[in-house]
């Protein structure tokens, strides 16, 4: 055999290398993710709008506003949420935290100034974060696969399904005039983002890949919190069949962390 011969077969087989390579890059590594190429162009989207309004907007909030005022605004829209959570709680089955969220309500309604001042939490009242989402996948709903959507952020065909009844509960969505609900929805959107600043920016510092950094972070996160942190369905496989089951897990799956827009968010702050 020639030094042609073999310039030629070498070349022949990088170019082969290079082109599986290209096609593995191409094909979704996460048997969740089946729309990755849309996902990808949405997130890219949400991207953008994040850089050039969301994240300014979020960090002259942050800046300009005293941390009593952004944790007064965080109360406020964290006391209407338990409303819905309470409810929720109550459809799982779970009705001590059904009640304690209530209560949390009740008293941060009255002797909270309307929410602003969180009493239920120094009472000992412990705040939940329930959707319909999760009261969904509670009752036996598989998650689907996963979907990013506009403005919203990380999602899953069945946290989108559960999305008309988690806005329809919303209590701020029946506040008139139209420009006050508005106002408020900006400002709570706002006030969400300020609270994950420093969480996002350790992120783009961190994360070579920062898309399947969120979404592996959501999903593991949703897994967690529809099964209150329990192993979930696979707790009832049989050893061999998980320990199978466990191996097409890509090993980023271990991350968690918050989608930035996710509707699921809750802000830290207390």
């Amino acid at each position: 055999m020639n030094s042609n011969t073999m310039r030629s077969l070498r070349g022949m087989a990088l170019a082969a290398g290079a082109c599986a390579a290209l096609a593995g890059c191409a094909t979704p590594t996460n048997p969740q993710d089946p729309l990755e190429k849309l996902n990808r162009a949405t997130f890219a989207f949400n991207d953008t709008v994040d850089r050039v309004a969301l994240k300014p907007a979020a960090t002259a909030y942050q800046k300009v506003l005293p941390g009593f005022v952004q944790t007064g605004v965080s109360n406020f829209f964290g006391n209407l949420a338990d409303v819905w959570s309470s409810a929720n709680n109550l459809l799982q089955g779970k009705g001590e935290a059904g009640a304690t969220d209530f209560m949390r309500f009740a008293l941060n309604s009255t002797f909270g100034i309307v929410g602003i001042l969180d009493i239920a939490s120094e009472a000992g009242l412990q705040k939940h974060n329930e959707d319909f989402g999760q009261t969904l996948g509670t009752w036996g709903v598989p998650s689907g696969p996963y979907l990013m959507l506009p403005l919203l952020g990380p999602s899953t065909f069945r946290d989108t399904a559960a999305l008309p009844a988690d806005f329809w509960a919303d209590p701020w969505t029946t506040v008139t005039p139209v420009s006050t609900r508005n106002i408020g929805i900006g400002l709570r959107a706002i006030d969400q983002r300020a609270a994950l600043l420093e969480a996002s920016t350790l992120m783009e510092e961190a994360a070579l890949d920062r898309y399947e950094f969120i979404r592996d972070g959501y999903l593991q996160r949703r897994q967690s919190r529809v099964f209150d942190g329990e192993a979930g369905p696979e707790r009832d496989m049989p050893k061999q069949e998980a320990k199978d089951e466990a191996k097409d897990v890509p090993a980023s799956n271990t991350q968690v962390v918050p989608g930035p827009a996710s509707p699921a968010t809750e802000s830290p702050r207390k």
